[in-house]
């Protein structure tokens, strides 16, 4: 007999696998058209807007999913963050509780650009080299082919 824990984890394996299920919105591309040619997505797609959006926030902010009152939302589909300064950089979903609740929400880590040193020109590969990679990869297409071979006996 499975005990309480073994049932109860069963449980909430069945719950995280609906939830998301119940919670989606199921768009047909194109609608009664579907998936053709000589159809313009693009404006189809204008007034699919998920139910989600991006704000910017502070380490604060994100540890604890609150936004400053201040705080532009995007929610357009098409915005662009651009990381220009290195450092960390936190969004969260500030849609209901997707933050909290559903653990929505990301950091960034901006790494400084670092200058790299002059580089020297790699060395040519000596002819002994060069005809060692040949005879390596030509043997193991070689070994490949025939492995493909024999499958195709034993298959047939």
């Amino acid at each position: 007999m499975a005990s309480n824990s073994h049932i109860m984890f069963i449980i909430l394996g069945i719950v995280a696998i609906l939830v998301p299920s119940i919670s989606a919105v199921e768009f047909v591309v194109g609608d009664e058209k579907g998936w053709t040619i000589n159809f313009d997505y693009q404006t189809w797609a204008q007034d699919k807007q998920g139910a989600h959006n991006v704000l910017r926030v502070n380490g604060t902010g994100f540890q604890q999913c609150v936004a400053p009152a201040e705080t532009q939302a995007l929610r357009s589909g098409n915005d662009v963050i651009t990381l220009e300064t290195p450092g960390r950089k936190w969004y969260i979903c500030g849609v209901s509780r997707h933050c909290a609740a559903a653990n929505q929400k990301l950091f960034i880590t901006v790494l400084p650009q670092v200058s790299s040193p002059a580089s020297s020109p790699a060395p040519t590969p000596s002819p002994t080299s060069a005809a060692a990679t040949t005879s390596f990869a030509s043997s193991a297409f070689g070994r490949l082919l025939g492995m493909i071979g024999l499958v195709g006996v034993f298959v047939a």
